[in-house]
């Protein structure tokens, strides 16, 4: 019985979708007004570290999507039911999507704040193993024929690349790297001002609908997909 939870939050989820598109879009305008129009420039880098409002939420998503998918990995592991693959082969492109938006974003940060585009920096380095890994689960998928074969090398892939999560987390605190160390999850009060951060958890949350927007299309692509290759297959 407790392996048709899941579904059954998909479900009602899915007939929430048209209300989630919608609560994307309103908050994306309010977030981009606050973080455009409402928010001061920083005092030492003034308006270029607004991309942050996009390169911090981004790579939030893109740990927290991978997160997701060593998850569903585990589970397929355990209970063998599809639906797990399911959610991890949904998630796999939204978040290397994420991650190359993160990567994108930082490095045009970085040109200013920096002066280089890109820097073997720990952190940065990590992130593009992280988006090759979310590419290497996905072309593990579609280069496999075998499917049973295909479902053991992706789940086996998503729970090792988990390493690399608290290799990016912990990077700025056991490297010397060009990142700065956490301002906003660190245990005492924010150093970010106010200001700042009400436009950045404001985009965060635009960013979250969105991640669920997208999965929630996603997982009916592939439900679609699978029931395409069942009638193929008779």
């Amino acid at each position: 019985m407790y392996l048709k939870l899941p579904n059954k939050i998909i479900d009602s989820l899915r007939r929430m979708l048209p209300a989630f598109i919608v609560a994307t879009i309103v908050t994306f305008t309010v977030g981009i007004y606050y973080a455009i129009l409402n928010s001061p420039p920083d005092y030492l880098q003034g308006d270029s570290m607004r991309i942050m409002y996009v390169h911090v939420p981004a790579a939030w998503l893109a740990l927290s999507s991978y997160s997701f998918l060593a998850l569903s990995c585990i589970a397929w592991f355990i209970f063998r039911n599809p639906i797990f693959n399911l959610f991890a082969k949904s998630i796999a492109p939204i978040g290397a999507t994420f991650t190359l938006i993160a990567l994108v974003t930082g490095s045009i940060w970085g040109k200013p704040t920096w002066g280089t585009w890109w820097a073997w920096d720990a952190r940065l380095t990590s992130m593009l193993i992280l988006f090759f890994l979310y590419i290497a689960y996905i072309m593990t998928w579609q280069t496999i024929t075998n499917k049973d074969l295909a479902a053991k090398i992706s789940a086996a892939l998503g729970i090792i690349g988990f390493i690399n999560i608290p290799i990016i987390k912990f990077s700025v605190d056991w490297w010397n790297t060009l990142h700065q160390p956490a301002t906003i999850s660190k245990l005492s009060a924010p150093s970010i001002h106010i200001s700042m951060l009400t436009p950045l958890m404001l985009m965060t949350f635009a960013y979250v609908l969105f991640l669920i927007t997208l999965f929630l299309i996603r997982y009916k692509i592939e439900i679609l997909d699978q029931k395409i290759l069942r009638v193929s297959n008779q």
